[in-house]
């Protein structure tokens, strides 16, 4: 598909009327496929009823760019208002180093939360959407671009906490309303089936919202320590952590057996895809090479965990009593 043909498609949806944010998905899809080949553009509703972007483009499987659509002539890519999508834009960017919110004619593009360019393919003249050929260029290399993006090496801890924790929010999220989703229709999901097993064994009264709390920093730093433990640094993913797990740590392996196996849950599988992403750009070991001296720590990953949750939620930090200082 060309990109004057995908305008004539959304025109012609525009022009009858009855056109939603939602008429146009399948246009938008079909024209990056036809773009750049070898990406696979997901668009799944049960996925985004959970708080995942509109589309994920994902290359063997890992996730290398989102895209979140809003419906045409939408004047708040940049989610300024002070509206329900604030929250939005604000998380997603935050947690999303590889990101674009269109109304299907603009596209903006952030990279590691900064708006880096925008660029129109077509503007609204009266009733109609009237092509802009002189970016056309622009637009297929900025999609080009998009799809083979390559996240910036890791070198400090502090980067590396901050993006484990905008993960890990994200991640938390999700799997709240994928409980919720879940309780609300009645439905079964092996989400559901791990969170009543851990209310039967590990904490009786805990809440969806809890549990999902819980899991999500369990699954971020379960990867982070698979990670430092990891010999291979140019490959990395959930199935290489399960199998990095110490067998110390029955509890945790068990855990990432479910994550690196077919029955993950679909609704969090492209986000903890993505988090393999982060530390498949770092090495853990150089990073905590230092990690901890100045306050004589003499185990840097449990040391880690204290900036780890300062990011992740200062208060939660501060209830938990998370404070270190130096041994004698």
């Amino acid at each position: 598909m060309s990109i004057n043909n995908y305008l004539d498609k959304v025109n012609q949806h525009y022009k009858s009327g009855h056109a939603t944010e939602h008429t146009y998905r399948g246009d938008l899809a079909e024209l990056i496929k036809s773009l750049v080949s070898g990406v696979l553009v997901t668009n799944e509703p049960k996925r985004q009823i959970c708080g995942a972007p509109d589309y994920i483009l994902t290359k063997k499987n890992i996730p290398v760019g989102f895209i979140e659509a809003k419906d045409i002539g939408d004047k708040d890519l940049e989610g300024t208002k002070k509206t329900g999508n604030k929250e939005q834009f604000d998380r997603y960017k935050a947690s999303l180093n590889n990101l674009i919110f269109t109304d299907y004619i603009n596209f903006h593009l952030y990279l590691e939360g900064e708006l880096v360019t925008k660029i129109a393919i077509a503007e609204i003249t009266g009733k109609d959407i009237k092509p802009l050929p002189e970016n056309f260029g622009d637009f297929e290399n900025l999609i080009k671009d998009f799809c083979v993006h390559v996240g910036q090496t890791i070198k400090s801890p502090k980067k590396l906490a901050e993006m484990m924790a905008g993960k890990a929010r994200l991640l938390s999220d999700i799997i709240g309303k994928a409980l919720s989703s879940d309780e609300t229709n009645q439905e079964d999901s092996t989400l559901k089936d791990q969170m009543l097993a851990f209310k039967e064994i590990l904490i009786h009264d805990i809440t969806p919202q809890g549990f999902a709390d819980v899991y999500a920093q369990t699954i971020a730093y379960g990867m982070f320590a698979a990670r430092l433990h990891d010999p291979t640094l140019d490959t990395f993913s959930r199935q290489e952590a399960a199998e990095l797990i110490p067998k110390s740590n029955p509890f945790l392996r068990k855990l990432f057996g479910y994550i690196a196996g077919p029955d993950i849950d679909d609704r969090i599988k492209w986000v903890v895809e993505n988090l393999s992403e982060i530390f498949l750009a770092c090495n853990v070991e150089e990073i905590l090479k230092n990690y901890g001296k100045s306050t004589k720590m003499e185990d840097p990953i449990i040391h880690f965990y204290e900036t780890f949750l300062s990011e992740y939620d200062p208060n939660l930090r501060k209830a938990r009593g998370v404070w270190y200082t130096p041994q004698p």
